[in-house]
This record gives C-alpha cells, structure tokens and sequence, in this order.
C-alpha cells in the first residue's frame, strides 16, 4: 500500500524534548518504519518549521519525509498553528494530485483537519489517531488550557468526517463515545515500544543513592512532578531523577520552580533535574531505577511506562488514562490515585522495600511488551485497519 502519514506538528525527524516534541514523534516515527517493514510505501508529511531543511528527506528506515511549507519556516507552538492548516491541506490535495495515497493516516486534530479537507475531492480513506483530546485536556488544566477554542468542535468534525479512529487505550474509546462519535467506527491499537534499543541487557547508570525512582517527562504541572516531590520525604535512601525539560534548565521557570519545591519539603539533595536525555541513553537511566514513576494527573497514552516494562523494571503510575491499560496493577506495577503523595510514597515504598516483587513485576511487564507492544505488532494491527477501509467494509471492533 502507498500510505500517507500526516503530523503537522510532531515531525519523526525532530528531537526528543524540544518544544512540542516527544510521544508523538516517536510514535509516527516507529510507527512508519514499522510499517516500512511490512513492505508499503510511506510518506510522512509534517510542517517545515526551519528554513533550510529539504523538502524531501529519505529516512534510514525507508520512509520519506516531507516538509509542507505551511506558515513561517520556523518554530511555531502547535496551538498557534490552526490558522496555517488551510495551506497544509492545499499542500497535501496538490501532493496527492500527482502521486495518490491508498490511506491517508492523520495524527492529532489539526492534521486530521487537513487530511479531511484534502481528500473530499478524490475520496480517499482517512484513519486518524487523536493522540490527546481537547476534552480531556480542557477538564484537567481549565483556564490553563492554551488550545484554540475551535479545537473540541473540530476533534468532533474530525471524528465524524474519518474512515475510522485508532484510539490509543478503552478510557480514549469512553470519551469518543461521549462526544458522539460511533463505536463501529474505532480500534484500540495502542502506541508500542522500541525492544531493540529498549531492554534488560546494556549499560546501566550510575548513581549516588541506596534507591533510585527515575522519572521522564516534559517539564508542565500535569506530568506530576510535585507529586513525586512531596512523597520523597516518606521514602527514605532514595533520589528523584527528573528527566525531561529544555538543555538550559536554569533559564527554565518551571525546572527552579521543582528545584524550590524540593527544597521547601527538605528533599533538595536527592532531587536531580537531569534536563533533556538523549534517547540513546534513556535505556541505561531506566536501568539503573528501582522503579520508574509515571504520575500525571492524566495522560492519553503514555509511552514511557512501556519503555521501563520494556527494559524489565517495575513501574508506578497514576491510575489514569492510558496508563491503566499499559500498567496491571499488582502485576508489572502498581497503579496509584493521581495527586495524592501518601498514596503514592505508600506505592514506592512497597516496590522499592521489597526487591522480589520488584523483579517479578519487571519480568512480568517485559514479558508484557514483548506479546501486545512492540511496534511490528502495532504496524500489523493497523495494517489490518487501513485494509478495512479500503474495502470500504465496517470496522469491527478490535481490542
């Protein structure tokens, strides 16, 4: 198949860690060498955000990249970009004009915007992965919440106008249903993990404590890092090891933010803000933690988790979103309430104090990868989705 992938804002070129980069970028990447492997034709198209860069780049893994030069070439945050999406779109309808796509598969609202937008003429089939949805988003953060105002109109536009919907995880599929979308028309295929790079065996970090809790993440309030600050005092011989942020954390209000909020709960010396960690090193970090926390107030997938399972550690995380189909509680970890550190200082003690049930659930969370996330498995199980819509067929439902 010739498959045109669409990520307006999360090119599979960009750097992990970086404004507006991270789980997405590594989620197209991965996900179109996957399905590079199988043996279709994939092209990613994403917006030109820098001047100089071709407008074509062939990747290691087969798959081309395209820069579509919509709005400035430069730098723009993804909740400013809606109104450089009507150029995109006509960008794609021209593209497509020359060499058709047999799918289209639109990641996040705005590229499942211009996807739509560009195929009413020739009919071609739309999958579209949300990633995150504006509902969610608006519920937890409030008046905080920078999106456009059009964004849960559109998601819902977006959503009745598609092919079909590959949901990340069951608490994304309850939310579609809620904002009217059909059920026929969505499959669970959750984001994978990367085994090669992401295993028991290779280096381990060093480190200056008995215990280690690692956890990784861009540097915003919902990632829960206070939480894991406020609990540390009830956890004793153990550093924080924050991962996540821009390379020039002291330039970073919310990195001295964490930093006085670890010292006003006497925790100071064992809360390490390590700023951005090249993804080539991430496997090494996770080893070297007793256990990895993963505590947001929500999160639609979350792929770090995977990443700690993936390299055999047990893991804790808030008993959220995406996170409580990826983690089985009292199997590969422990799910805890979000924004409460007693409860979640109970969970890493339990791991932490306790080595077998450590290593059982780390065994247990590899061995969970290894048989539902790994990114052949999840290039397969959207193989299966793209094929169904070609055909024009319904959707069944798949878990």
């Amino acid at each position: 198949m010739r498959i045109a992938m669409v990520s307006e804002h999360a090119s599979p070129l960009a750097a992990l860690g970086g404004a507006d980069a991270g789980g997405q970028n590594v989620h197209v990447a991965a996900l179109a060498a996957g399905l590079t492997r199988r043996g279709h034709e994939v092209v990613v198209y994403t917006r030109r955000d820098a001047r100089g860069l071709q407008q074509r780049v062939d990747t290691p893994d087969g798959y081309t990249v395209v820069h579509v030069p919509a709005g400035p070439a430069k730098h723009v945050p993804k909740d400013e970009l809606l109104p450089h999406m009507t150029d995109f779109s006509r960008f794609l309808m021209k593209d497509w004009q020359d060499v058709r796509p047999d799918v289209v598969h639109s990641h996040f609202w705005m590229s499942g915007l211009a996807s739509v937008l560009a195929v009413r003429r020739d009919h071609i089939p739309v999958v579209h992965t949300y990633h995150a949805l504006g509902t969610v988003k608006r519920r937890y953060q409030g008046a905080q919440d920078t999106s456009p105002h059009e964004r849960i109109t559109m998601e819902r536009l977006v959503g009745h106008e598609v092919d079909a919907i590959a949901a990340t995880c069951d608490d994304e599929v309850d939310e579609l249903i809620v904002m009217g979308l059909r059920r026929r028309k969505i499959t669970v295929v959750p984001c994978g993990v990367d085994t090669k790079l992401f295993s028991p065996a290779g280096p381990v970090a060093g480190r200056s404590a008995p215990h280690r809790i690692v956890s990784v993440g861009r540097l915003v309030r919902r990632k829960g890092f206070d939480d894991l600050i406020a609990a540390l005092p009830l956890v004793p011989d153990t550093e924080l090891v924050i991962a996540g942020g821009p390379p020039d954390l002291k330039s970073d209000p919310e990195a001295q933010r964490l930093l006085a909020f670890a010292e006003s709960h006497g925790v100071s010396d064992r809360v390490h803000l390590v700023g951005q960690v090249p993804r080539t090193d991430m496997p090494a970090l996770l080893r070297s933690a007793d256990v990895v926390a993963c505590v947001p107030w929500y999160e639609p997938f979350g792929i770090v988790p995977l990443e700690a399972m993936a390299c055999g550690v047990p893991v804790v995380a808030s008993a959220v979103g995406g996170l409580t189909d990826t983690v089985v509680n009292g199997v590969t970890g422990l799910l805890t309430p979000p924004r409460e550190p007693r409860s979640l200082a109970r969970a890493l003690r339990k791991v932490i104090g306790d080595p077998s049930r450590g290593m059982a659930y780390g065994i247990a969370g590899q061995d969970r990868v290894d048989a539902r996330y790994t990114w052949d498995e999840v290039a397969a199980r959207t193989e299966l989705i793209y094929r169904r819509v070609r055909i024009g067929g319904g959707l069944a439902v798949a878990q």
